[in-house]
């Protein structure tokens, strides 16, 4: 019999972690509140709350470690369950990626730059928070995400409105950076304290959820990438870290400031299914069964476009080459991902091109030019 897995959280993300280790002989089991959840194709689903105690020590029992899917889980659950077993990544990790403000507070303690920010939890704090200047942006310290529990804030003035919209909730309000683009970077980090990291790559949004990602990243130079690399290292280091580990970084000129990261696989990380040697997904459980990890290099130049809102026709999206899809099974509505697209190639011209098909198969605008200069420069 092979290892149990078992999985706080069981969406799309828990469904690739099961594709990924159904090959390896793993079993899994999900505990998830969705009755349709997109992981319980891949394994047996535990239908109830992430901090049902009763679930929680099932879930315990059938696992020999267990991980999670998304860092809003209750970090007491995944305190509750390392005291009876293995759990990774840490729950520290858990507990900082699910607080704006301790994160920022940890990239401090590294020496990692970020922008501008100050703590908002009281009336006094607000009027102290505006000498980090404007334009900001006010953040919730938890549950915030593809755009949510933000507010733009223009001036001073606006500061009361913006935080009585967020309903007055534990904040930071965070200096708007001018940067030249956004990028990540996934580390992996395995139990005997093996480390590894994925190419950075370039990230590009639309109102708030992450569209593309090219991998790697178009023309960083290397004292940039070799500069992403040190960061990631340094967090996981700190964190004793065990997993896939995403960090989101804004490029300011020659500078690297790093804003968010998500202890857990990464949307990012997509790309890696189709064009890296290991994807995150297997290095992920690789990382925390103690196993040797994968290679996380580029097989050559991926573009991953998120499918959002409507499932595609596979029949004229696999006309293109190059293209793999993966789709989660989950019901569509606007703005939901239901799936993403990676294009693979060796010419980044030629994957430009077949980028440029699937948005017209797709009938959507994509976040950056079409002009392959632009994009591979």
């Amino acid at each position: 019999m092979g290892q149990r897995v078992g999985c706080l959280g069981g969406g799309q993300l828990g469904r690739m972690l099961g594709l990924a280790g159904l090959p390896l002989g793993l079993q899994f089991t999900f505990l998830e509140p969705l009755a349709d959840a997109a992981a319980a194709v891949v394994g047996r689903q535990l239908l109830g709350a992430y901090d049902d105690p009763d679930l929680l020590r099932q879930l315990g029992e059938e696992s020999d470690l267990v991980t999670f899917e998304f860092e809003s889980v209750p970090e007491s659950s995944a305190s509750l369950l390392a005291r009876s077993g293995r759990v990774f990544p840490p729950p520290r990790a858990l507990a900082v990626g699910q607080d704006r403000l301790l994160e920022k507070q940890l990239f401090q303690s590294l020496g990692v730059e970020t922008a501008a920010y100050a703590e908002v939890g009281s009336d006094a704090e607000l009027k102290q928070a505006a000498q980090v200047g404007f334009p900001a942006i006010l953040k919730t310290r938890r549950l915030g995400y593809d755009g949510h529990g933000q507010r733009l804030v223009q001036d001073a003035s606006q500061l009361g409105d913006a935080w009585g919209e967020l309903d007055r909730a534990p904040s930071i309000l965070e200096r708007v950076v001018t940067f030249q683009r956004e990028l990540s970077i996934l580390s992996v980090r395995g139990a005997s304290g093996e480390a590894a990291a994925y190419p950075p790559v370039e990230n590009h949004h639309q109102e708030g959820i992450l569209r593309l990602t090219l991998a790697p990243a178009p023309g960083l130079t290397p004292e940039l990438r070799e500069k992403a690399a040190t960061i990631a290292s340094s967090i996981v280091e700190e964190l004793d870290y065990v997993g896939v580990l995403a960090v989101e970084l804004f490029q300011v000129e020659g500078r690297l400031l790093a804003n968010e990261i998500a202890p857990r696989v990464h949307n990012s990380g997509h790309w890696t299914m189709d064009g890296a040697v290991c994807s995150q997904f297997e290095n992920h459980l690789r990382a925390g069964l103690g196993w040797p990890l994968g290679g996380t290099e580029a097989k050559g130049y991926t573009a991953m476009l998120n499918l959002l809102g409507e499932d595609p026709d596979p029949s004229e999206l696999l006309t293109i080459p190059g293209a793999h899809i993966h789709l989660y099974g989950k019901e569509p509505r606007p703005r939901r991902k239901l799936g993403h697209l990676n294009i693979v190639g060796d010419d980044p011209n030629q994957v430009t091109a077949q980028l440029r098909a699937a948005a017209q198969v797709l009938r959507v605008r994509l976040p950056v030019s079409l002009d392959p200069d632009d994009i591979w420069r």
